[in-house]
């Protein structure tokens, strides 16, 4: 009897699950309509995405509000060629709803102004249908270019089948994270199993930390990392591997995410880089020739001569990251433990630790402007 009550909730919980990814789904792609239908002067879409009697409440030319209804803001598109690019490049930043009420915020790059516009809106399940009910936006100036870069991150909470936790390091993320987006580049994470990531090596003392820490729009995309189905390897210059323990499980073996970052690579001349124990995720990628990525590169990251070898944490290891990429075709390099290391081997680029992020990020936006 225990037994069937305990597998009775497990069920009701998963179809609870179930329920609300079908809502964040329907949210999102009513979301999606309206940064497509915005962005290729697809009227048809933009229909889609609002209710029929909605209104945008606009910064106006004249007066600090300006009241625009639907059926004038799609009149703005009607002239243009629908399908053709206007500029304009979106990505929601984060949804949260309420039974049959949602809000929503979207942003909306236009680079050849410098421009990014921040959108706000309030949505409506009505018949089935989630749909834009208002939308209020607001303007600065920016550098942001539209280029992208992926972040690897895994989901792994534990150390192998250990009880011992783990996680993707917080510094690691960050310190790419804040020098990639400051450089002008929007940052995607994507994930084996997509949904929320764990975190480690979180220190509050540390300004950036907290600074990100209590960033609401960066923890949401940490809580809703994408799937390997939802990325598109066309859309990204770059892919970066995030290390902590988590790093070395999940990523490394998972033929999607391999996929992705070969895409990028070898069909979008993009480039392949990791941070510390994010080499783990490099170790298996392969070419279309059937070479190892590593094969006669020089490659960084954290070394086994590093690790507490009698460790519980280190037993549960599936492979050796040195030993993998030595027996791979590499050469490993490190340092010293504490200091920057940072190799660049044509299209990869990989460094020994935390302290390296930064640089890593640095030698990766540095490439990317050289082409």
């Amino acid at each position: 009897m225990r037994l069937f009550s305990i597998i009775s909730l497990l069920l009701l919980n998963q179809a609870f699950a179930l329920a609300q990814n079908a809502e964040y789904n329907s949210i999102k792609t009513t979301l999606s309509n309206y940064i497509q239908g915005t962005s290729f002067n697809n009227t048809q879409q933009i229909e889609q995405a609002f209710y029929p009697e909605a209104n945008l409440y606009l910064e106006g030319k004249q007066a600090a509000l300006r009241i625009v209804p639907i059926t004038e803001y799609l009149s703005w598109f009607k002239n243009a060629t629908t399908g053709q690019s206007n500029g304009r490049i979106g990505h929601i930043l984060s949804i949260e709803y309420f039974n049959s009420i949602a809000i929503a915020k979207v942003e909306i790059l236009i680079p050849k102004r410098d421009m990014r516009f921040v959108d706000m809106f309030l949505l409506k399940k009505l018949n089935g249908h989630w749909q834009i009910i208002s939308k209020s936006a607001a303007s600065s100036n920016s550098n942001r270019n539209g280029l992208r870069i992926l972040f690897v991150v895994s989901n792994a909470k534990f150390y192998g089948k250990s009880q011992l936790a783990t996680g993707n390091s917080f510094s690691e993320i960050v310190n790419a994270y804040d020098t990639f987006t400051k450089a002008g580049y929007t940052v995607d994470f994507v994930s084996p199993e997509g949904g929320s990531i764990p975190l480690a090596y979180i220190n509050t003392s540390e300004k950036l930390h907290m600074q990100y820490l209590y960033n609401p729009d960066f923890m949401y995309a940490l809580k809703n990392t994408n799937k390997p189905q939802d990325i598109d390897p066309a859309q990204y210059k770059a892919v970066y591997y995030v290390g902590g323990g988590s790093a070395m499980f999940g990523v490394p073996e998972n033929q999607a995410i391999q996929n992705i970052a070969m895409r990028i690579y070898e069909d979008h001349d993009g480039i392949v880089s990791s941070v510390c124990h994010g080499t783990a995720g490099i170790v298996f990628l392969k070419m279309k020739n059937g070479k190892y990525l590593v094969d006669g590169k020089t490659v960084n990251g954290y070394p086994e001569a590093y690790e507490r070898a009698g460790a519980d944490y280190f037993q549960e290891f599936p492979f050796l990251i040195q030993k993998t990429i030595e027996a791979h075709g590499g050469f490993f390099k490190y340092s010293d433990r504490n200091t920057v290391h940072v190799e660049s081997d044509g299209k990869l680029v990989t460094g020994q630790n935390h302290l390296s992020s930064k640089q890593v990020a640095l030698k990766v936006i540095e490439q990317i402007e050289k082409e």
